[in-house]
This record gives C-alpha cells, structure tokens and sequence, in this order.
C-alpha cells in the first residue's frame, strides 16, 4: 500500500468549480482507499494499494495519467496534477528553508512539471527585492516566502502567474501540505 498527495492545478478559480465531496468521490470510484480533500483548493491525500510490476516511478507515471483522464472526464477540463508519495512530500516540507512562522510572511512550495520552467524561475528570482519575496530552489521545487502586504502583487507572484507558466506549475502554501500530512 502506497500513500499518495495529488495537488490538483487551476480548480476552484478561473471558473472550474470541482466540490470537495465530489472529488472524494471521484477518488473512491478509482478504487482508492483513505481519501481524504483538503481545504476546496484540491488537495486529495489517498491510498492505493494496487502494486506495479514496473516499479514505482513507472507505477506512479501511469497512476498521475489515471487520474488526471478521470478530473478531465469528470469535471470537463483539462486537468493537470502533481502527484507525490506521502514520504516525498514529507522530504519536501522537512526541507523548507525558511521560518514558516515569520511573521508577516507566507511559506510557499511550488511545485512544477517542467524543471526549464522551475529553473527559469529561480533564475528570475535573483532580482527579486528580498524585501517582498525570498526564494531557494528544493528537490524538484522552489522553497518561496513571500512578504503578506504584498501578496499577489509581488514580483515573484506576477512571474508565476504569467501564461507560459501556468500550465507546469502549482503553489501550496506549507500549512495546507502540513494539513495533508496530518
């Protein structure tokens, strides 16, 4: 049995509205046990306790096209996830550099399918205003800490938030992946 996070990209905004309880359901109709959603920004923390015979990176690569075919079929839209086991996402959250507990500031993860895309902006990073935003690169992410006066309107968050990005990468708050580790 393999514990498993999926962190859906682009639900409950831009007009995909996909409901908790229906997300759940959707999981538990793939044959996964544990199913647990996390807050409305799609967050599934689940079991599954089908082994592959191919090993796990090849189990995991054809679990992730499961289940975003299933979002897509489901819920009529493209669906694109980052699917980590519980113990990689556990790698992930010991490993934030920054004190989660500053105040003033928000601790982000982000998450990417395209390490180019992730690496072009860690590049962009380093003419970030340490003032407003903060980032290192992790273990197939990059650690962000982000001053909370300015938000959305941060430089880093304007970088992300651009087109070509959108469709390679996700951005979690550390309290929602600590949530989905509890």
């Amino acid at each position: 049995m393999t514990s498993y996070i999926a962190l859906l990209r682009g639900v409950n905004v831009g007009g995909i509205t996909v409901k908790s309880a229906d997300l759940k359901a959707l999981f538990e109709s793939l044959g996964f046990s544990g199913v647990r959603t996390v807050l409305a920004s799609g967050n599934v923390a689940f079991d599954d306790g089908d082994p592959d015979d191919e090993g796990p990176a090849a189990a995991s690569v054809a679990l992730k096209a499961r289940i975003e075919r299933a979002l897509g079929e489901r819920f009529g839209y493209e669906a694109w996830i980052v699917l980590l086991t519980r113990e990689e996402l556990e790698r992930v959250v010991a490993a934030f550099p920054f004190d989660p507990e500053r105040e003033g500031w928000h601790p982000y993860v982000l998450f990417g399918s395209d390490a180019a895309h992730l690496a072009e902006l860690q590049e962009a990073s380093s003419d970030l205003d340490a003032a407003d935003d903060v980032v290192q690169a992790g273990d197939g992410v990059l650690y962000w800490h982000n001053r909370r006066e300015r938000g959305v309107d941060s430089a880093f968050s304007k970088l992300t938030a651009k087109a070509r990005f959108k469709p390679t990468t996700t951005n979690r708050n550390l309290r929602t992946l600590v949530k989905l580790l509890a």
